[in-house]
């Protein structure tokens, strides 16, 4: 009978979801937050992590920056030993700054040094927000401080790609301390001829926007990115307005002029291989 063939019992196995997400290493699939269809990683890392389908741009680590950056086998990373201690005797501070540790392979949330794009030499800071949300304390700013003055010894341009949510507050005043520290290092820098790019990736918010991220004689930004300081909730009560849709995007920004440009990953390299090439100083490229 026909009500026989639908109670019958199933033959095969059921594989719960949990199972299925068990079975699936992890990291191998990424879904995109834009458009929302999955891909294996390593497809969208030869993409430079662009999705091939929305064009959206997955957040890259500051080691992957720099390897799609920087010329094969150039790249000499500074100041890998400082690491963040707990003035303020927060709670559960150096266990959470010891996990970050493990999971992202640094010690703090930027990572710097010096190396060649199409051969020409620069020195390069590079946040990671998978790092305390690359949130700025002591040791961020020291580190990014240390850059620049290298740089102006060296006689170096220096590229800085911002992705932070502010200052750390667990360091309290000596986190805010560093957008005054950051923003010195740069002024000494102008004043010696150097050249600053900054490069503002998703999210540069808070303490980092307000201070060196916003201080290159070239500034630019990824497509999308936000980029702000105040939250837009908190804007929105303070001047009792609503915002525009795009508000605090990067192509919001460019066109209220607050950016030179808005540049696609894809033509990261190119551009920066020409800025450098128009202010090289007598360089040679070997």
């Amino acid at each position: 009978m026909l009500r026989d063939i639908f109670n019958k019992k199933r033959k095969y196995a059921t594989i719960s979801k949990q199972a299925e997400r068990e079975d699936v290493p992890e990291g191998l699939m990424m879904k995109c937050p834009s458009c929302r269809k999955i891909y294996y990683r390593k497809e969208l890392e030869k993409n430079n992590l662009i999705c091939l389908n929305c064009d959206h741009h997955h957040p890259m680590s500051a080691k992957e920056r720099i390897n799609a950056l920087m010329d094969a086998n150039t790249f000499e990373e500074w100041d890998v030993q400082l690491t963040s201690a707990n003035p303020l005797e927060f709670p559960d501070y150096i266990e959470k700054v010891e996990k970050d540790q493990k999971k992202t392979g640094m010690n703090e949330a930027v990572m710097t040094g010096k190396g060649k794009i199409n051969g020409y030499e620069s020195a390069i800071a590079v946040m990671d927000s998978r790092f305390r949300m690359g949130s700025m304390g002591s040791v961020v700013g020291e580190k990014i401080s240390r850059a620049i003055e290298k740089a102006r010894e060296e006689r170096l341009p220096i590229i800085i790609f911002t992705a932070s949510g502010g200052a750390r507050m667990q360091e309290g005043v000596l986190s805010l301390m560093q957008m005054s520290k950051t923003s010195v290092a740069l002024e000494r820098f102008s004043r010696s001829g150097g050249l600053f790019i900054s490069y503002m990736t998703h999210p540069t918010t808070g303490g980092v926007s307000a201070s060196f991220a916003s201080l290159g004689d070239y500034n630019f930004a990824e497509p999308k990115a936000l980029i702000g300081f105040a939250g837009r909730r908190i804007i929105e009560q303070t001047i009792r307005e609503k915002l525009p849709d795009d508000f605090q995007t990067a192509e919001f920004l460019y066109k209220h002029g607050q950016l030179d440009r808005v540049i696609h990953r894809s033509e990261m390299k190119k551009i920066l291989t020409t800025i450098l090439d128009i202010h090289q100083d007598g360089g040679d490229r070997s």
